[in-house]
């Protein structure tokens, strides 16, 4: 009787140990779930810094000339902007840039004899870094009123700023991940499970369009400056556990 008992007791732990391991060697070979998002995070925004840069020439035969045209150039310059209310602290000259004017010199024959000089080309460079960007905007179209003045003045166009991207680059960072998630769960549901842990979380590459522009993304990231009113945006790739 008792040979029968332990006999009985042995199967019964044999047949407990077999469900057991088949249990654990299918919970080995089941894929663990996952569910992989990609959030987006866009704001609207309207720079807040200007810059703006523009050059003016002379040109003589005499350096000596050349130069002393190219400084009454700069106090007239400098007397229509503070005219238009900029501030002389805001106006910046570059030093003067000099070349030489030259041409290639043939004879009659068409041989080579050198090189003519005519005389030397004188450059600067001035700029304005400002925040009050609708007036330096405005001054921008209106520089070339100095061509009455019988200056050589060319404008390039105005570079806009924010001297607040950080801050912006944080907003966003937090909209594309809220955004992510929200998808996430939502998957979750219609698929009828719950969303786990979050794996893993990788952020794209932040880019800065025009408005309303039809720039395209770049991998190294799109830095609009020609533009006063901007678009950010950033996205964020989120890898969680299903349950």
């Amino acid at each position: 009787m008792k040979k029968n008992l332990n006999a009985i007791v042995f199967a019964i732990a044999i047949i407990i140990a077999a469900v057991i391991l088949g249990d654990a060697y299918v919970n080995r070979n089941k894929a663990k779930g996952s569910i992989s998002v990609t959030g987006l995070g866009s704001k609207n925004f309207t720079s807040d810094l200007i810059v703006w840069e523009g050059n003016f020439t002379s040109e003589s035969s005499e350096l000596k000339t050349a130069f002393n045209n190219l400084e009454k150039d700069k106090k007239i310059i400098l007397n229509y902007l503070i005219g238009k209310g900029i501030d002389k602290s805001q106006i910046v000259f570059d030093a003067v840039s000099t070349s030489k004017n030259q041409r290639e010199k043939y004879s009659s024959s068409g041989k080579y004899m050198g090189m003519e000089f005519l005389g030397y080309h004188l450059t600067q460079k001035l700029s304005i870094e400002s925040k009050d960007v609708s007036k330096i905007t405005k001054l921008s179209r209106e520089i070339t009123e100095l061509l009455n003045k019988g200056i050589n003045f060319y404008s390039f166009s105005p570079r806009y700023y924010y001297t607040k991207l950080a801050d912006l680059k944080i907003e966003m960072i937090s909209k594309a991940t809220e955004d992510a998630r929200l998808r996430a769960e939502k998957i979750a549901l219609n698929s009828g499970g719950k969303l786990g842990k979050l794996k893993s979380a990788r952020m794209g590459i932040f880019q800065i369009t025009g408005q309303n522009s039809k720039e395209d993304y770049s991998w190294g990231g799109t830095f609009n400056t020609s533009s006063l009113k901007k678009t950010a945006s950033i996205t964020m790739k989120l890898n969680y556990n299903a349950k």
